[in-house]
């Protein structure tokens, strides 16, 4: 595709030169064939295009410099224009970005859909400002625009990002006078609300555990709505749109995230974050009686629960878990890096051998690091102060990080 190679031009082009190239690509001096050379898009379409090609690839960054480029073409964009950048603004987590396009469309006399809301709102989340969320909630509400269940739940864990408990209850309860119930999602921020809420108490975990009970009376169905046609189109997941941890993972193959465990994967993610390893044991004692039928763990549940263990400085119990699920299904590499980072807590002797035999298993099963699992183990081996003093020996800790440099490959 000659524009998506073309877009990688967007790259040395920066904004405050943009009067600069303006001048030179409409100076009489430039000629036709060099304006064309130049330029990788003539029309909305190949804009559009562009963007997507943007988005896609995960650099939003470029947005704003392809929509400066846009309107030096005086090119006008369209509705699906503003979708795709704000989309893309919101998977990058540009909130500046976001509500700048937002203006931008209303300069062109384009009102912003409840769709376009809910992606901004979900950006507010990504970028934990509920205040800016409100306000936007406040806009819609003056513009007439009427709000979806996803708006809800869009507000509902934007406002859990900052730990709002108070103002996440004012919106079940709004939900609740507008005939909406609550889904797995709803149960989802409510955890993470109790998660960020600070200080931690006991009454924290004893929440946690009391909305996975609550979410068992709500049951899984998969369908298709009028609500989220268009996110399925713009490639948005449920869990990207309304920031759940599992967001990143929801699309590997394999069975690495089962959705109808979805509750469980917040609840279990939060044990890890608040290091509570009895209510860990809890929610897997509740998940194991839930499912007699046969139905296991995912790799997301093991990996956040391994986690928990390591944090809670119990290698062995996560050892056991990711032992047990390796003996019965083909383990990603995640789970192996996840037991390398976390044995490495504190720096012990014990914990630098754990993640030596860890990356020794994994290399010995052809799996390698990519650049950022890599580049996290190399942070979490490189604490030389605490390594080369009282814990663990220098000698292990340069075995590791050459263990670690030679597993490291580039993904081309």
């Amino acid at each position: 595709m000659a524009l998506l190679k073309n877009s990688l031009l967007l790259q040395g082009r920066l904004r405050h030169a943009a009067a600069a190239s303006f001048a030179a690509r409409r100076g009489a001096a430039t000629s036709t064939e060099e304006y064309q050379r130049r330029n990788y898009a003539e029309n909305a379409s190949e804009y559009n295009t562009v963007m997507g090609s943007l988005v896609a690839q995960r650099r939003p960054y470029l947005l704003r410099d392809a929509y400066d480029d846009m309107m030096l073409d005086c090119v006008q964009p369209v509705r699906d224009t503003f979708h795709t950048l704000i989309v893309g603004t919101m998977k990058g987590s540009r909130l500046q970005d976001a509500l700048y396009f937002r203006d931008q469309m209303k300069e062109m006399g384009l009102q912003p859909d409840v769709n376009i809301y809910n992606f901004l709102i979900s950006t507010c989340g990504k970028c934990k400002n509920p205040d800016a969320a409100i306000m936007l909630l406040e806009e819609m509400k003056a513009h007439g625009v009427k709000l979806k269940g996803e708006t809800y739940i869009c507000l509902l864990n934007a406002l859990a990002a900052t730990g709002r408990t108070d103002q996440v209850y004012a919106i079940v309860s709004d939900m609740s006078a507008a005939g909406l119930g609550l889904n797995k999602y709803c149960y989802a921020g409510l955890i993470t609300a109790f998660k960020n809420k600070t200080p931690t108490t006991e009454e924290t975990m004893a929440k946690i555990l009391d909305f996975v009970e609550q979410s068992k009376g709500w049951k899984y169905v998969e369908r298709v709505s009028k609500d989220n046609a268009e996110n399925v189109m713009m490639n948005v997941s449920e869990e990207e749109l309304y920031n759940l941890p599992t967001a990143e993972y929801v699309n590997r193959r394999g069975g690495f995230v089962l959705k109808q465990f979805t509750v469980y994967h917040v609840a279990i993610h939060a044990c890890a974050e608040l290091r509570s390893k009895e209510t860990l044991e809890a929610l897997l004692e509740m998940f194991n009686k839930d499912n007699r039928d046969g139905s296991t763990y995912d790799a997301f549940i093991v990996m956040q629960a391994m986690r928990c263990y390591l944090r809670c400085g119990d290698i062995d119990s996560a050892i056991k878990m990711f032992e047990e699920y390796t003996s019965s299904r083909f383990p990603a590499a995640e789970l192996y890096a996840t037991l390398a980072e976390g044995a490495m807590i504190g720096h012990t002797p014990r914990g630098m051998q754990v993640a030596q035999e860890t990356l020794e298993k994994m290399v010995s099963r052809n799996f390698f690091l990519n650049p950022r699992m890599g580049s996290d183990l190399l942070i979490a081996a490189a604490g030389e102060k605490v390594i080369t003093t009282n814990h663990c020996p220098s000698s292990t800790k340069h075995e590791y990080m050459n263990y670690l440099n030679t597993s490291v490959t580039v993904l081309k």
